[in-house]
C-alpha cells in the first residue's frame, strides 16, 4: 500500500507515518520540509509549498491514498485535488471537530449538523476555522464520492504537542500542592492521542471507509487531567477553585459551561472501524516523558507561579 501524507512533518502526522510504516505501508510525505521534526529514512519527502500553489512534485506518481492534513481552506483542497486527480485511490481529508455547531448535548454523532461553510478567510480563528473546514469536506465528497474520508478529532495531545494547552496542566499537575482553578472540577475533557488518530487514518484506508468519522478520546475531566499528572509525579493537589475572571481571557482549556457538550461526542463509529484508545494516564506518561526529553521549554500561556501564588494567597 502506497500512502501520500500532505504535511507528514507535523505532529499529528507524524503518527499517522508511524503507523503506517508500521503496517507495512510505503509512505512519501509533501511540505515545505521547514518544520517539524526528521522523519523516518523510509519515507520518500517532497518538497513543495501549498501557500503559494508550488505543487510541481506531486505532478507525478500514484498512490491508494493521499492524508490532507494541511487543507485549511477551500483553495488547499482543490488545488491539491486538481493535480492529484485519480493518481490517488481514496482521499483522506482531517478536518476537526470545530465544523459542528456549537452548544451541542453531549452523546452527539456524526449526524450532528454542521456550520455554514466559508470558502475562504484571510485568518483563522475560532469563528473561520471550522466554517473552512466544513467547505473543505464538501468539496472533497463532492470530487471524489465515495473515495472520500472525512476525519474529524477533538482535541489531540501525545508525545510531540507543542502546545501549551495541555501541557500546563500536566506540568502545573506534576509541581502538586494547592492549584488555582478558573472552572470546576467536572469540566468535562475529551482528549485523543495522536497515535490513535494515526491508527485510525491506515486502519480506514486498509478498509476503504469512506463517509465522517469522530476521532474522540475517553470521558475524562480537568480534575482527572491534573490529578493524574500529580501522582503520575508522585505528588498530591488540592485543587482551589477561583473566579473565571481572575485568570487572563486566553487561558488553557478554559471553556464555556454552554459548550461543555463538545467534549462528550460519540466516539462508536471511529471505535468499530479500528481507532484504537489509549488510557489518558498513559497519553499523560508519554507527553512527560516526551517534554522532559526536550528541556520542559517555557510555555506560552497560564498562570506564572508568582501569579497563581498571589490569587491563592488573596482567597
Amino acid at each position: 500500500m502506497q500512502i501520500l501524507i500532505l504535511g507528514g512533518n507535523g505532529f499529528v502526522g507524524r503518527a499517522i507515518v508511524e503507523d503506517a510504516l508500521a503496517h507495512g505501508a510505503e509512505v512519501a510525505s509533501f511540505s515545505r520540509g521547514k518544520s517539524g521534526t526528521p522523519l523516518p529514512a523510509q519515507v520518500t519527502e517532497l518538497i513543495g509549498d501549498r501557500e503559494t500553489g508550488d505543487y510541481e512534485a506531486l505532478r507525478t506518481g500514484e498512490w491508494d491514498a493521499v492524508v490532507d492534513l494541511s487543507g485549511y481552506r477551500t483553495r488547499d483542497v482543490d488545488q491539491a485535488m486538481d493535480v492529484l486527480g485519480d493518481r490517488v485511490g481514496r482521499y483522506v481529508f482531517v478536518s476537526s471537530h470545530a465544523v459542528y455547531v456549537r452548544d451541542l448535548p453531549a452523546g452527539t454523532d456524526e449526524t450532528a449538523p454542521r456550520r455554514e461553510p466559508m470558502r475562504d478567510a484571510e485568518v483563522l480563528t475560532n469563528e473561520t476555522y471550522g466554517p473552512c473546514k466544513v467547505a473543505c469536506e464538501d468539496d472533497v465528497v463532492e470530487r471524489y464520492g465515495d473515495r472520500a474520508t472525512i476525519i474529524r478529532p477533538g482535541r489531540v495531545t501525545g508525545p510531540g504537542d507543542t502546545a501549551s494547552t495541555v501541557l500546563y496542566w500536566v506540568r502545573r499537575g506534576a509541581a502538586g500542592g494547592r492549584v488555582a482553578l478558573p472552572t470546576k472540577p467536572e469540566q468535562p475533557l475529551q482528549f485523543i492521542d495522536s497515535r490513535d488518530v494515526g491508527r485510525l487514518a491506515v486502519q480506514l484506508i486498509t478498509d476503504a471507509r469512506s463517509g465522517g468519522y469522530n476521532a474522540v478520546g475517553p470521558f475524562s475531566t480537568i480534575a482527572e487531567l491534573i490529578e493524574t499528572s500529580a501522582d503520575l509525579a508522585g505528588r498530591t493537589v488540592e485543587l482551589v477553585p477561583v473566579p473565571r475572571d481572575a485568570a487572563p481571557a486566553r487561558f488553557p482549556l478554559m471553556e464555556p459551561e454552554s459548550e461543555w457538550g463538545e467534549r462528550r461526542r460519540n466516539p462508536a463509529k471511529a471505535r468499530g472501524a479500528g481507532m484504537s484508545v489509549t488510557p489518558l494516564r498513559q497519553t499523560i506518561a508519554d507527553l512527560v516523558a516526551w517534554d522532559h526529553d526536550r528541556g520542559t521549554p517555557d510555555l506560552d500561556f497560564g498562570f506564572t507561579p508568582e501569579q497563581e501564588a498571589k490569587l491563592l494567597a488573596s482567597i
